[in-house]
């Protein structure tokens, strides 16, 4: 682990630019990385060999390595410095991925959630430590609101940049508005409250990036609150180059429910957004034209995908 380290340490020193002081986050919704064994406590049964999608071992490590792959071909030039992972389940699926996967020789070490959800869904980020050295990090729970199922655990990570800057970092994946989105508005709200919450008892200035699935818009209240207490939503415009208007594709109209926001002392650090769409990572959308993400499932039929969402990327120019 040491030597692999002191490499990516001695390749980063030896082949970054003079005077270049960047970082690139991609931000994506793994949909469903479940491992293939049973969790007593939480709801994960159809994401067993024996349940009803057939979760075996060999759908499993295709899964993990295909993110592998969709996150080493975010970035063409060097590898993303920090990635904000949603939908993932637990620790040993976050080894797979940076152990054993194809992302092994890549360098990334993790921190992650283990939050009440009953499912067993959490969220991760996953860091270079030659670009990024976490400080401290924090799992910060959200109580639900009467008749409301516990929900994800809002990520938090301060830590220090190859330059010496402070990032404060924030994963969340908000709840879904299965229900009906006026219904399930005051679920996202009350995380976004924890959010902002968690922010004001930063600093003045602090250096701050929030990103992951809101299970919002742009223009949703969730989003526009966090905007309202001075959060820039860099990503609200990002497209890809082969077809994408968003990260996420719905009945033929793309849409964005992943965002990455940042405090206005980042605003103008934000050299470039994008929706990574490489080829691979979409196919043909039968039904409404063009093309949408190539996902894993389709329905309960399995078809050898990615993610029913598609990574955000953003690159930081200090």
């Amino acid at each position: 682990m040491l030597v692999r380290s002191l490499f990516f340490i001695i390749f980063y020193l030896l082949f970054s630019p003079v005077g270049a002081q960047t970082l690139t986050m991609v931000e994506l919704n793994c949909e469903n990385l479940f491992d293939c064994h049973h969790d007593s406590l939480k709801q994960d049964q159809e994401w067993l060999p024996d349940g009803v999608r057939k979760w075996t071992p060999d759908r499993y490590w295709r899964k993990v390595n295909n993110i592998g792959q969709e996150i080493i071909a975010c970035s063409p030039d060097a590898l993303p410095d920090l990635v904000a992972l949603v939908e993932v389940e637990n620790d040993l699926v976050l080894r797979d991925l940076t152990r054993r996967s194809l992302l092994r020789n890549a360098g990334y070490e993790y921190l992650m959630t283990a939050s009440s959800d009953v499912r067993g869904i959490d969220v991760a980020l996953l860091y270079q430590p030659f670009s990024f050295r976490p400080v401290c990090y924090e799992c910060l729970g959200v109580d639900p609101l009467e008749g409301m199922r516990p929900t994800r655990d809002i990520l938090y990570v301060q830590g220090e940049t190859v330059n010496g800057d402070t990032l404060h970092v924030f994963v969340v994946h908000a709840p879904s508005r299965f229900g009906g989105e006026k219904a399930t508005r005051p679920n996202r709200r009350v995380v976004m409250e924890r959010l902002v919450g968690a922010i004001r008892l930063l600093p003045p200035n602090a250096k701050v990036i929030v990103a992951g699935d809101f299970n919002d818009y742009a223009d949703s209240p969730s989003l526009l609150f966090l905007e309202d207490i001075g959060l820039c939503n860099v990503t609200q415009d990002a497209q890809g180059s082969y077809g994408a208007r968003g990260t996420y594709r719905y009945e033929g109209r793309w849409q964005s429910i992943d965002h990455v926001l940042v405090t206005p002392v980042l605003r103008d650090s934000v050299a470039q957004t994008y929706v990574h769409d490489a080829p691979f990572l979409l196919e043909e959308d039968k039904k409404y034209g063009g093309v949408k993400p190539l996902r894993t499932y389709n329905g309960y039929r399995y078809q050898r995908g990615f993610s029913d969402h598609l990574p955000l990327v953003v690159r930081l120019r200090f």
